[in-house]
């Protein structure tokens, strides 16, 4: 699965995606993000407040609840402001 970081995420992280292949008990959106943070200490920083960060499920904006299934790319992104 790809995993998408834009804005601050990116910089915290260091990059702006990688593939990863998150074990089977990963199961949602908030899961993968635990997952993510647990591998070292950018992506703890990255996902330090998991409340204000956002997602997509193949560039479908969705809650930290939704089910991963067969998705194939993740993104986490700050929250949008409007303009």
């Amino acid at each position: 699965m790809k995993v998408l970081y834009f804005a601050w995420l990116r910089e915290r992280v260091g990059l702006a995606e990688e593939e990863v292949a998150p074990p089977a008990e990963v199961v949602t959106v908030a899961d993968l993000a635990r997952w993510l943070a647990a591998r070292d200490e950018a992506h703890a920083h990255a996902f330090e407040k998991p409340d204000v960060v956002r997602a997509a499920l193949d560039r479908r904006h969705v809650k930290p609840d939704a089910a991963l299934g067969a998705a194939r790319e993740v993104a986490f992104f700050p929250p949008m402001t409007g303009g």
